[in-house]
């Protein structure tokens, strides 16, 4: 058969349902193949808002999402996306055409090397050279793009390949099991656990995996232990369980470094150094048990005193069944702490000032939002509101990026989670700024019939830097622009636009959005004027004597 032919037939081996892309010239061949196929093609309006479909894919089914472009300028549109799955552990595929390789009739005409380009922000990147080597390099990207830690691979399929005939057949896909923990890592761990006064637990972006939650929960529920996590590691755990403190969204200085700050042993569940530390450690400070699939990254404010490397789940579940309950524990200082970052979350949730505060924000979304449905996030300082008060209870249910942080992800990111589950309310939050940058794909998110709601914090200014310029002293220079109608530019694309006038009048707004058919986009004013006086002067020293 043709090599396009065979190319697409080992994509579906791979239980691929969908390709996100924008084809060129140079893919013509594979997009031919793909007519009779089970693979849906979902065209974008920009290869990046592809890329960052399909990591959100992988991120949400732990399957690789797919996505495609054609050569140079194209290829190259992938770069922030593969940047944004390999930091954020997300499993994707790329897939992009070349001009021919055995001859060439062009010159270098938008030939570069995005082989070598994608090297260093992916797991794995090859042009195919044969077309024999097809059922192989597939089968390989695949396994390579999920296995821990999943991210990015890139593979490049040259226009005269994709027209050669071959007879190659294809691998049979074989799964594998995690390797177990050493059984005296195993042992350590709970003989620490045990001899420690005030152990507390820390859920990380590498617990967010199928099976972990479950395993977690019984361990915190045997042992009373508090637990917290990290941006990544939201809604791992239900965040409404009596031992969850809170939401580690700054690196220090927030109520729940008072409990970090006094805990003696952290048992580290899941971390990735991709994340912002949520704890500093000191020699001759507090222990801290690395649990992982991999063993501890070694720097100057992390250096683990125990590794525990082996599939988390099974790790925790080892751990549980032998651990004993002993009676030195004391958990009421976290029982304090608990109660006091309760009460600083909370004191605006009911305040109706318009411009709306995030935190109002987030009290209306969290009521309106049953259990299963989803926020996605693109980058702003609103981001830190939302890791911080916005309580999830399920795992995914609040996609937010604390790896490459990028802007343009949230829309493109919503629009695959509301294709991969029709029957969830998804609602995106966009700064204007991040709003701007992948725009174009309202039309694709009209054009897909997608049941959306998009909200647009509207300040006329890029605030996390402002944010960041006014706690470090400097002059407000720089950072502020002019919007376009949001409301009349949603409508050109066929979208529903509103403007609220109120808390109250947003909440109706967005109670009516959230059970009406289409794309619906709020332009919301949001007032960012609290930012400084509560991120910037969290906590005294004394604070954490409650």
């Amino acid at each position: 058969m043709k090599s396009s032919d065979l190319m697409v037939k080992a994509l579906e081996n791979e239980g691929v349902e969908y390709i996100f892309g924008i084809p060129g010239e140079e893919n013509l061949d594979f997009l031919n193949a793909l007519i009779d196929s089970k693979i849906k093609l979902i065209l974008t309006r920009h290869e990046q808002a592809a890329g960052f479909m399909a990591s959100t894919y992988g991120r949400l089914t732990g399957k690789p999402g797919v996505c495609l472009s054609t050569l140079g300028p194209g290829a190259t549109n992938f770069v922030t996306a593969a940047a944004y799955a390999q930091l954020g552990a997300m499993p994707m595929v790329m897939l992009a055409g070349q001009k021919p390789i055995r001859k060439s009739k062009q010159g270098r005409f938008q030939v570069i090397d995005v082989v070598g380009l994608m090297r260093p922000i992916t797991k794995y990147s090859a042009q195919i050279v044969d077309a024999n080597n097809i059922p192989s390099m597939v089968r390989d990207a695949f396994r390579i793009a999920v296995e821990e830690r999943p991210g990015a691979v890139y593979i490049e399929l040259p226009e005269d390949i994709a027209n050669e005939e071959t007879d190659a057949s294809l691998f049979d896909i074989v799964g594998h099991r995690r390797p177990d923990a050493d059984k005296s890592s195993i042992s350590a761990a709970v003989a620490m656990i045990e001899q420690a006064e005030r152990p507390l637990l820390l859920i990380g972006a590498g617990a967010n995996r199928k099976l972990t939650g479950e395993a977690l929960k019984q361990f915190i529920d045997k042992t009373g232990i508090y637990f917290f996590n990290t941006q990544l590691g939201k809604g791992v755990i239900d965040e409404r369980h009596d031992q969850f403190i809170g939401t580690a969204a700054l690196s220090d200085h927030d109520f729940l470094h008072c409990a970090i700050n006094r805990a003696d042993l952290i048992i580290n569940v899941g971390h990735d150094v991709i994340e912002k530390p949520p704890f500093f450690m000191e020699k001759g400070g507090k222990e801290v048990i690395h649990v992982n699939f991999f063993a501890a990254q070694i720097d100057d404010v992390y250096f683990p005193q125990l590794n525990v490397v082996g599939d988390i789940s099974t790790s925790i579940e080892q751990m549980t069944d032998v651990i004993e309950i002993k009676q030195n524990k004391d958990f009421s200082y976290f029982e304090q702490v608990k109660n006091e970052v309760e009460s600083h979350l909370t004191k605006y949730f009911e305040d109706d000032r318009f411009p709306l505060l995030p935190q109002r924000l987030v009290s209306i979304l969290r009521r309106q939002l049953d259990a299963e449905d989803i926020v996605t996030l693109d980058n702003g300082v609103y981001k830190i509101w939302f890791a911080r008060n916005y309580k999830c209870y399920q795992p995914n249910t609040l996609l937010l990026d604390n790896a490459l942080a990028t802007m343009g992800a949230g829309l493109p990111s919503a629009m695959a989670a509301k294709h991969l589950y029709p029957e969830k309310k998804v609602v995106s939050i966009n700064g204007d700024g991040g709003f701007m940058m992948n725009s174009q794909e309202m039309e694709t998110a009209v054009r897909m019939k997608l049941d959306l709601v998009v909200i647009i914090l509207n300040d006329g200014a890029y605030g996390m830097i402002k944010w960041k310029q006014q706690g470090m002293g400097f002059e407000d220079f720089g950072l502020d622009y002019n919007n376009p109608d949001f409301v009349q530019y949603a409508e050109s694309f066929g979208a529903i636009g509103y403007r609220p006038e109120s808390a109250s009048d947003f909440e109706k707004i967005l109670n009516q959005a959230l059970h009406a058919k289409g794309v619906h986009v709020i332009d919301l004013p949001v007032d960012y004027s609290l930012n400084h006086s509560i991120l910037n002067v969290l906590i005294k020293e004394s604070a954490c004597i409650l």
